[in-house]
Order: C-alpha cells, then sequence, then structure tokens
C-alpha cells in the first residue's frame, strides 16, 4: 500500500438475521431466518391484521384478538385496502406490538436486521414510496428488500407441490424456471406469471374478487333469509371458511336447492340432501367459535321454539357454494370482471405462445380461498375447456396454502439474490428514495 494512502472502507456487515414479513390485509405472516438455520420447513407466526374492539369497548391489537371470547359485533380498522398498505398509524401500532416493543413475542433490532417485504403486483408508485420512508427513517432497518409476493413462491420446489416423480439425486433448481401464481386472498385475487423468478408485468391480472367480498356477500343473504349479521363480519367470515365449498356442478347443486313452488314437496330441498348443513352460532358463554354439523329437518325452528334452547342454528343450503362461484362468474352479483379461468386466458393471450405449455403444466394456488374444497379441481376442468388440446394443464395448491408467500420468502433470504436486490440503510441515505424505488422496481434485470 502506498503511503499516506487511507485502506478502503468496507461496506456495512452482511446482516446475520432476516424478518420476512408477508403482510396480507387479513393476517401478517411472519418469521426470521438465520444464516446458519438449515431447516426449510420452518412455519411462521400468523398475526392479525388489525386493531379490532368489542361491543365492551375493549380494544385488541394484532395478536392481542386471540384473547377475545366475545366477537358479537366487533369491528375492525384495517391497515391494508386493496392490498396496499394505506394507513401507516394502524400498522405501525400492529407492527410494534408484535416485533418492537419490550413484551413482543417476536422481538426484533432493526439495525441489525434486514427486512424482506412481500407487498401486492402494481402498487402505486407513492404508497411503495412512503413504505420505503417508513422502514429505515422510522424504524431504521440496516438492510431491505421490497418485492411481489407471487414471486417468492418461485423459490419453493414447485415440482413438489406436483407429487412430480423425480430420483433422489435431483437437482432442485430456485427459482422455479416458470411457474403460474394465483393468489387468491382476502381483498383480491390475482394472476402472475414468472419467468425464472421475474413477473411477466404485462400479463398480470386482478380480479376484485376476494375473501372479504365473499365474506360481505354472504352477509347480504343470510341477513335477507335468516337474521340480521350485518354487525356480525367475523362471525360470517368463520361460517364462510368452514362451510363453503366451490361446486363442480353449480347448475346441479342449485336444482338440488331449489324449494319448488307453492305446494310442490321437494325431497332434497325438504332433507337437505347432501349439501345442506347446520350451523350453529357462538353464545360467546359455553361456544366462542361456531359449529358445522349434519343438517337435521326442523332443528333450527325447534330451537326458536324452546323456551330452553341456546342454540341458535343456521341452516345453510345454496349459500355454501354460492359464494365461492363469485371467483368464477362474479358477474353474479353484477361486477363486470372476467371469471378466474378466463382471467388466465387474458393473462396467456399477451405472452408468446411458445411459454403457454410450461405455464399451464405448472399452475400454483396460494392464498386462504385455495382453502375452499374443490377449487382446484373447478379451475382446472374450466381451464381444459378453454385452452388447446395439446396442452397439458395441471394445477396444484400447496400444503398450507396461507404461508406459501412467507415459504418462499424463507428461501429467497438465503438466496444470492437477497444480497444482489437488497438495499442498506446506508446506500438509501446516500442515494434516496427514487434510486431505492428504481433498483426495486428493476428487479433481477435481464440475467440472473
Amino acid at each position: 500500500m502506498a503511503p499516506g494512502r487511507k485502506p478502503k472502507s468496507a461496506g456495512p456487515a452482511r446482516p446475520s438475521s432476516t424478518l420476512i414479513l408477508d403482510n396480507g390485509a387479513d393476517t401478517i405472516k411472519a418469521g426470521f431466518v438465520t444464516d446458519d438455520d438449515s431447516t426449510t420447513d420452518k412455519a411462521p407466526r400468523i398475526v392479525p391484521n388489525c386493531i379490532a374492539r368489542d361491543r365492551h369497548h375493549k380494544t385488541y391489537v394484532g395478536s392481542e384478538l386471540e384473547r377475545c371470547k366475545d366477537f358479537g359485533e366487533i369491528a375492525f380498522r384495517r391497515p391494508v385496502e386493496k392490498g396496499f398498505i394505506v394507513n401507516w398509524e394502524a400498522q405501525k401500532e400492529i407492527w410494534d406490538r408484535a416485533f418492537f416493543d419490550d413484551k413482543a413475542p417476536q422481538k426484533c433490532d432493526p439495525s441489525t436486521t434486514r427486512l424482506v417485504l412481500a407487498e401486492q403486483p402494481n402498487s402505486l408508485p407513492a404508497l411503495q414510496t412512503h413504505c420505503d420512508q417508513i422502514v429505515f427513517e422510522e424504524y431504521g432497518f440496516s438492510s431491505y428488500y421490497r418485492g411481489i409476493g407471487p414471486s417468492f413462491n418461485a423459490y419453493q420446489d414447485i415440482q413438489a407441490i406436483f407429487h412430480t416423480p423425480r430420483t433422489p439425486d435431483t437437482i432442485i433448481d430456485v427459482p422455479a424456471e416458470v411457474i403460474l401464481l394465483i393468489d387468491s386472498g382476502y381483498s383480491h385475487t390475482t394472476v402472475t406469471p414468472i419467468l425464472q423468478g421475474r413477473p411477466l408485468q404485462p400479463a398480470i391480472r386482478r380480479l376484485d374478487v376476494g375473501g372479504k367480498l365473499m365474506t360481505n356477500h354472504l352477509i347480504r343473504l343470510l341477513s335477507v333469509r335468516h337474521f340480521d349479521m350485518r354487525n356480525e363480519t367475523y362471525i360470517v367470515n368463520e361460517m364462510k371458511e368452514a362451510a363453503c365449498y366451490v361446486s363442480l356442478d353449480f347448475k346441479g347443486d342449485l336444482d338440488k336447492m331449489w324449494k319448488g313452488t307453492r305446494g310442490e314437496r321437494r325431497e332434497d330441498y325438504a332433507t337437505g340432501g347432501s349439501i345442506a348443513k347446520d350451523y350453529v352460532l357462538p353464545d360467546s358463554h359455553t361456544r366462542f367459535h361456531g359449529i358445522v354439523r349434519n343438517h337435521e329437518p326442523g332443528a333450527a325452528a325447534r330451537a326458536r321454539k324452546s323456551a330452553v334452547s341456546t342454540e341458535d342454528i343456521l341452516t345453510l343450503r345454496n349459500e355454501r357454494f354460492s359464494v365461492p362461484e363469485l371467483l368464477f362468474n362474479p358477474t353474479d352479483i353484477g361486477l363486470r370482471q372476467p371469471g378466474l379461468a378466463d382471467l388466465v386466458m387474458q393473462s396467456l393471450s399477451v405472452l408468446p405462445v411458445g411459454l403457454w405449455p410450461g405455464l399451464l403444466a405448472n399452475i400454483v394456488v396460494v392464498g386462504g380461498n385455495a382453502k375452499f374444497d374443490n377449487f382446484i379441481q373447478r379451475l382446472q376442468v374450466e381451464l381444459l375447456e378453454r385452452v388447446p388440446d395439446e396442452c397439458v394443464v395441471r394445477v396444484a395448491r400447496p400444503e398450507d396454502p396461507i404461508v406459501s408467500t412467507w415459504l418462499g420468502a424463507a428461501n429467497f433470504a438465503k438466496h444470492e439474490h437477497a444480497d444482489r436486490l437488497a438495499v442498506t440503510k446506508q446506500e438509501y441515505e446516500e442515494h434516496g428514495a427514487a434510486w431505492v424505488a428504481r433498483k426495486f422496481a428493476l428487479g433481477l434485470g435481464i440475467n440472473t
């Protein structure tokens, strides 16, 4: 070294711990990944992404909702709307309770931690810039990457999800070469073609049908036919998740549940057939959650007439399958958007035909709505009716579709791409928010 020359200063040390946040509208999937953590099946902690107040005016923030025993007339304040963080005042309070307060269950020191944050495709630049400022200026994370949630799923073993036969010594390439990722969550449903870990932006499509809209639709149906459930969002959402399913024969199921004209006795409707179920509502004393059980004709009427009965029973008939049907036929409620299968075809139509076989053979569905019974089978049947005969269509979901994006992001955090794409606090201070936004938008660039 020449006399008088100062040694070149080393950059900031690479954080040894990474906080992975899949910041969903309904729940936050959160967990830490460390350099010496070799496990790949680590599960995240699921935190309700809301501030709730019950009828007794008691407030619950995030995971405190688990202590609530009376969900009747509970009101929610959610920081995420339409899939994007729009209320940072509420979001910071939830994050602080979960990660930064002295008694936080997942205590985090931002100055020594990298943050990997999953966001929805096509977020507004103003919202993204505000998010970057909060991360660096309010919390002071040492390193940070904000990526599109569906893309993180490419960092999983996709062929294992399809149970593809392989030899034991097969090398697993991540990110996966090509997948078509369908994310159906609380706010909406997106279709994202992904090539080597990069989303193909012109082909991303969005359907404004998610868990929230379906719950609200079920509330309207129940309020007209049974009880006034307009203030029972939480209870109806539980009911939807427990009792609803996707029909493989919508017209046939609808015919079975047709009550018939005046004076006509239809046996399927009277007995409930194989579709009708009784849902016992929680009473906030002995039952804090509802119960689904086989339909007993007349049980609901007897419970209403009995002076000693402690059960409030709703009989669910065509509500069970007409609510998830909105994913495939949103026009049923006047929403002028194509159904999910048509949305997939719209996405494919802007891509080279040469990519179609790979995408159609690797369709992965994640998000809470993927847990509806028959969802995968229905989507595969509808796509087979629309694609060329020579194309193979495979549709699958991970074992737990709710945490799939988090698991992919955890794998991404250990990948060399994470070091290349992440931005340090020093770089943010040197180059500013606009430079950070451009780097995140560029993503992996041309060469991976």
